[in-house]
């Protein structure tokens, strides 16, 4: 037995101690709480290490047990809540929506049509022999495609392509230039991790909220505080675009790289290995990543359309019904949509046990019966009364980005949440905003620790180009451009579209 196999086992047993040893810490040790919300917080707690320290299906599927043990009641008045939680979790129309968009991006890499769009955006005429055009062009490429298609799909397709172009014109892997592109690929795709409302965690920190913000509705004293999805994804997009420039002019005048190689690229050498013609079966499924994205925005950008409102609330039907067209849909290679190989090897099954069990716990957490939103309220009012909200945010979004980069994101968003909900019931100030820049920096700044996120983890495994020492070097001087462009231009335009 190896000594990662058997750390993993030594991690289980401490994530496992750290969930029961609550079960007899005495009530009244935490104000409010009460004995099933210990239960209830040992389970949280223990999960967190978990999913920093195992792998993201052992620890969700371990948790969803464990809670199905306590004393929680499910909402549907069954006990033990296992049931209830269960079967609430699984047809939640978030997790509904996830798992059939997955499924449907899963789709695109698997049919290649990410590559196509790739090659495309790279022999680019006017790129050639040009490094900061051609820089800037791959950086916003790898932030579109992120927003749009996938948020790996820019690391796999540019990374190798990269590679490629790199050793053509002659750099060393000691050299500057591209180690800053292998990483600034990642950073843009992290940039745009948390921008698109309707996938990823993104779309489950947003599920969260509007799951736990019900527990609030009845203490603030506005009639909408959920998050509108257009007004959330334009403030993100426009907000990321400018990150993405700002993280070039980083390179270019703070780095400061050799990129005189890189004026040898040409647009001959990139099409040296010319894909195949694209068949009907990629187009037609290209077709539909059209109609996807138009029927995730529309029916909140013009919500005055017919069957606009269905769709708002019923926002799962969208990737369901696409995927059953896909799958319907043949050529000669078969369906569109090849639903068997999708789920065999493209479907994240990891992500989707890790969404599952955090939306399932933030319904726990905030359950009545637990006692743990009054406690949140008995020690977050002194430490934030008389904070004026830009302090607030300031403060929000530095300890998040000091948190989200030693702990799960997703986990870190999800412990905010009911902080900056118990503020804002104190301040009464609308959460919307503040919801959303929460979810935009906890999620796109998790590069500095290989715990941080799935994309610092890449980071941390591409020793080819990258040592450790450098990665930690320069995502943290990427996190600083972030954090002060947040705070500079993402806080003013978030309040004012959201």
């Amino acid at each position: 037995m190896n000594k990662q196999i058997k750390m993993s086992y030594i991690h289980f047993a401490i994530g496992m101690a750290i969930m029961l040893v609550f079960w007899f810490i005495p009530v009244g040790v935490l104000p409010n709480v009460t004995k099933v919300g210990m239960e209830v917080l040992g389970v949280f707690i223990g999960t967190i290490y978990m999913w920093s320290t195992l792998d993201p299906s052992t620890a969700s599927l371990t948790s969803v047990v464990m809670l199905g043990i306590t004393g929680i009641v499910g909402p549907d008045g069954a006990y033990p809540a296992i049931g209830g939680y269960l079967t609430a979790a699984f047809g939640n129309p978030t997790v509904v929506q996830m798992f059939f968009l997955m499924v449907f991006m899963g789709g695109l890499t698997q049919r290649r049509i990410t590559a196509y769009i790739g090659r495309w955006v790279m022999t680019r005429k006017f790129i050639e022999g040009r490094p900061w055009v051609f820089t800037t062009i791959i950086m916003v490429a790898a932030f579109l495609m992120a927003t749009f298609i996938g948020c790996f799909a820019p690391i796999f397709l540019f990374w190798p392509i990269l590679e490629g172009v790199f050793d053509d014109v002659g750099f060393k892997k000691t050299d500057l230039y591209p180690k800053l592109m292998m990483m600034s690929i990642v950073i843009c795709a992290l940039i745009a991790f948390p921008v698109p409302p309707y996938m990823g965690n993104g779309l489950a920190l947003l599920g969260n909220y509007r799951g736990i913000v019900v527990n609030f509705e009845s203490l603030l004293g506005f009639e909408n505080v959920m998050v509108n999805n257009a007004s959330y994804f334009i403030s993100l997009f426009v907000t990321g675009i400018i990150l993405v420039f700002c993280q070039v002019g980083l390179m270019k005048f703070f780095f400061k790289p050799d990129v005189t190689p890189m004026k040898n690229v040409t647009i001959e050498k990139l099409n040296a290995n010319p894909l195949p013609p694209m068949n009907f079966g990629q187009k037609f499924y290209g077709g539909m990543l059209i109609v996807f994205i138009a029927c995730m925005l529309l029916p909140t950008m013009l919500p005055s359309l017919p069957g606009m409102s269905f769709l708002n609330a019923n926002g799962f039907i969208i990737p369901m019904a696409l995927c059953a067209i896909c799958c319907l849909i043949k050529d000669e290679t078969g369906p569109a949509l090849n639903f068997e190989k999708v789920m065999g090897s493209t479907f994240s099954w990891p992500t989707y046990w890790l969404c599952l069990a955090a939306i399932m716990i933030g319904s726990v957490l905030t359950n009545g019966t637990t006692g743990i939103v009054p406690f949140l309220n008995t020690i977050l009012s002194p430490i934030f009364s008389g904070m004026s909200v830009t302090v607030f945010t300031i403060v929000l979004v530095l300890v998040v980005v000091l948190l989200t980069n030693f702990c799960n994101s997703l986990v870190i968003g999800m412990i905010m949440q009911p902080v900056v909900l118990t503020y804002c019931v104190g301040a009464n100030t609308n959460p919307a905003p503040l919801i959303t820049l929460l979810i935009f920096t906890v999620l796109m700044t998790a590069a500095c620790t290989p715990a941080a996120s799935p994309f610092a983890a890449m980071l941390f495994g591409n020793k080819t180009w990258l040592t450790s020492g450098e990665v930690y070097k320069y995502s943290v001087a990427y996190v600083v451009v972030e954090v002060v462009v947040i705070i500079v231009v993402g806080i003013p335009l978030i309040n004012f579209l959201v």
